[in-house]
C-alpha cells in the first residue's frame, strides 16, 4: 500500500464516526482528541523529510509554474493529498465538536461533514454561515 492510500485509510474511521454515528458516546470521546489528525500528519512528515530540500524553497517563494511541476510528481501529489486529508479532518473535527456543543441536529451537520471531507473550505464556509444564521455566530468562548 502506498502512503497516498494509507492516508485515506487512516482518516476514514473518524469521518465514519462523525457522519454515521454522531450521537454515539464513543464518537464524542474519540473525536474529542485533536490527536486523531496525527497519523496523516506523520505520513506527511515522513513523505516530506526526504525531499524537504527540494520542496521547502518552492514553498518559501512560490511560483505557480514550479508548484505545478512539484504537484505533478507522485511525491508532490502525496504531499498535497496528505496535507488535504489532515487539515480537512481537523476542520471536520472542529465542526463536529462545535455543532455538538451547540446541540445542532446531526441531520444537517452530517451531510455538511461529507461536504467538508470532499471540499473542505466549502464545508467550513457553509458551516460558518449556518452557525451565524442559526445563533448569531457568538457563543461563550468565541474570540469575537
Amino acid at each position: 500500500m502506498t502512503v497516498f492510500g494509507l492516508s485515506n485509510l487512516l482518516i476514514l474511521p473518524f469521518w465514519l464516526l462523525m457522519v454515521l454515528a454522531p450521537t454515539w458516546s464513543v464518537t464524542r470521546r474519540v473525536v474529542a482528541s485533536p490527536w486523531i489528525v496525527a497519523p496523516p500528519c506523520v505520513l506527511y512528515l515522513i513523505t516530506l523529510l526526504p525531499v524537504a530540500g527540494l520542496v521547502l524553497p518552492e514553498l518559501i517563494q512560490p511560483v505557480q509554474a514550479r508548484i505545478m511541476s512539484l504537484l505533478g510528481t507522485p511525491t508532490g501529489t502525496t504531499l498535497a493529498w496528505t496535507h488535504f486529508v489532515a487539515f480537512d479532518l481537523f476542520v471536520g473535527r472542529w465542526i463536529y465538536g462545535d455543532s455538538r456543543d451547540r446541540r445542532y441536529s446531526p441531520w444537517w451537520v452530517s451531510p455538511l461533514l461529507v461536504v467538508t471531507l470532499l471540499v473542505g473550505p466549502v464545508g467550513l464556509l457553509v458551516y460558518l454561515a449556518a452557525r451565524t444564521i442559526i445563533r448569531g455566530g457568538a457563543v461563550a468562548g468565541d474570540p469575537a
